[in-house]
């Protein structure tokens, strides 16, 4: 397989950029802020209008875990439904059990609402019980690509254990494994000095910019406490815009 960088991206802007900053794939999703949230269509489209990149859309309704009632994935699959005819190229997902292991009857509706599209395993497996077995699972399901911190907070944490799903897809023809949690270019080279074989990289290379807003009431987040609405994080196209990555 071709060597890839996947941007993570959850606006028209960031898309933009990440397309004139030589992204080889973008990740869409929603509110980056919580991991990412389920993209909606019209922003697809929005993109679509100006590039033919491929896209994978993230499909995660909520912000937690990745143990989902059947309401959830019902609305997953009929939001992939939607995604698919607007452009989408493939998608991201996850499930689990309460136990920690890859729920396969769970993703039943949603592998068959991917069919015929790139299909990644999100990083569910870092939370997984087993990171190899569920590398394993997810290659028995039709994954093509697992993204994956080696079940740390960061990748070059989790180095050693990525190394080791290197070796399984190596030997058993596995999915790529797509790298990511702050990546940058100097996490790249490290990668690849230790592991040459590392070809997949998964970043958003955020930057922030300040708000066009000139009257700014303090004090009144819409959101976490401490995080303000007057600096806006966006994808940077210039090469050392990654620097600032902080978990995807």
């Amino acid at each position: 397989m071709n060597r890839i960088l996947e941007v993570c991206v959850d606006s028209y802007a960031s898309a933009v950029a990440a397309i004139a900053g030589g992204a080889d794939r973008l990740e869409l999703c929603s509110a980056l802020s919580v991991g990412g949230l389920t993209p909606s269509a019209a922003l697809l489209r929005q993109i679509r209008k100006g590039s033919d990149i491929p896209i994978r859309c993230l499909m995660r309704p909520r912000g937690g875990d990745f143990f989902y009632t059947p309401e959830e994935i019902q609305q997953m699959a009929m939001e992939m439904a939607a995604l698919r005819g607007a452009g989408a190229d493939g998608f991201v997902i996850g499930c689990l059990t309460a136990d920690g292991e890859l729920d396969g009857n769970a993703m039943e509706p949603l592998l068959k609402e991917a069919s015929g599209l790139g299909l990644t395993l999100h990083r569910c497996i870092d939370v997984s019980r087993d990171l190899e077995e569920t590398y394993r699972q997810a290659a028995l399901l039709g994954f093509d690509t697992v993204l994956t911190s080696g079940g740390a907070g960061k990748c070059l944490d989790g180095m050693e254990t990525i190394g080791s799903l290197f070796a399984i897809r190596d030997k058993e023809n596995g999915p790529e494994v797509l790298i990511g949690a702050g990546v940058n270019a100097g996490v790249i080279a490290a990668f690849r000095e230790k592991y040459p074989q590392s070809r997949a990289f998964h970043m958003s290379g955020k930057t922030e910019i300040e708000s066009g807003m000139r009257f700014r009431r303090e004090g009144v987040p819409m959101g976490l406490p401490g995080v303000d609405e007057w600096h806006i994080p966006v994808t940077s196209d210039e090469p050392n815009g990654e620097g600032k990555e902080r978990g995807r």
